[in-house]
């Protein structure tokens, strides 16, 4: 009897083993589809040479034809990524009205097919980030409470508590991010334009920077408590209880002097 059980089981270990090879390439395949997300929009060669072209025609006065840049005039943008060139010109701070501590936000000087070209262009020339996906930048999939506390942690000594924005040091300022796309705000963390810092994913993972949307764009909504106050916090709140309580002050005193005389 014990003969007969071993050949049976004997007998089941190839099947057995196909099943285990079945679990750990469906293992393996799950894992591949978690893994880290591609830029959402698909660039070809094509897209490529065009953008050299507007490139050649726009930004090359500046930034020289092979996008090594020049001293004192405008910075190499090679390895800079997909994800700047979005960023600056998506928002209109490229091309650069004028000469200035920094570039401000303006209207666009391309369409959205256009920066998508001159990005294409740009990242064939060196590694760098790429456009984030629709998924990472969705303010519906972040937590805005985790995100209160990466921003205030992270951002917030610059752009204020809720993102309204601040001045800076010789003539910069951290702009307002209440009127900023999800996929803007991603990209200049991840870009770090101008005085910002780069949080990279070891600094800020994926997950973090959508839950700062989510906050950013909780904020965005208005003040479910009536004035905002600047949303500053104590300050302005502060301010404002002591010109009330100073206001009563000064109305009692004036109605217990006409009362005495």
């Amino acid at each position: 009897m014990h003969i007969l059980a071993r050949r049976r089981h004997h007998r089941s270990a190839p099947l057995l083993l196909v099943l285990a090879l079945l679990a750990l390439i469906t293992g393996i395949a799950a894992l591949s589809a978690s893994g880290p997300a591609t830029a959402s929009t698909e660039m070809t060669q094509e897209d490529a040479d065009e953008g050299e072209r507007l490139f050649a025609a726009n930004c090359a006065s500046c930034h020289g034809l092979d996008a090594q840049g020049q001293d004192g005039v405008a910075p190499s943008l090679v390895g800079v990524g997909a994800a700047a060139v979005d960023f600056q010109v998506g928002t209109g701070r490229m091309p650069m009205q004028a000469s200035g501590p920094q570039a401000p936000a303006k209207a666009p000087q391309f369409t959205q097919d256009e920066i998508n070209q001159l990005a294409a262009w740009v990242a064939s020339l060196g590694a760098g980030p790429a456009i984030p996906t629709a998924e990472q930048v969705d303010p519906a999939l972040g937590d805005a409470a985790n995100g209160m506390l990466a921003f205030r942690t992270n951002c917030a000594m610059c752009h204020g508590s809720i993102g309204g924005g601040g001045a800076l040091t010789q003539g910069k300022f951290a702009p307002s991010l209440l009127n900023s796309t999800p996929t803007h705000i991603y990209e200049a963390m991840l870009t770090g334009p101008q005085s910002m810092p780069v949080f990279n994913d070891a600094n800020i993972t994926p997950e973090t920077k959508r839950d700062i949307i989510a906050y950013l764009d909780f904020q965005s909504n208005g003040s479910p408590g009536g004035l905002s106050l600047g949303s500053i916090g104590p300050v302005s709140e502060g301010m404002w209880a002591w010109l009330v309580l100073l206001g009563l002050i000064i109305a009692s005193t004036i109605w217990v002097g006409a009362r005495s005389s």
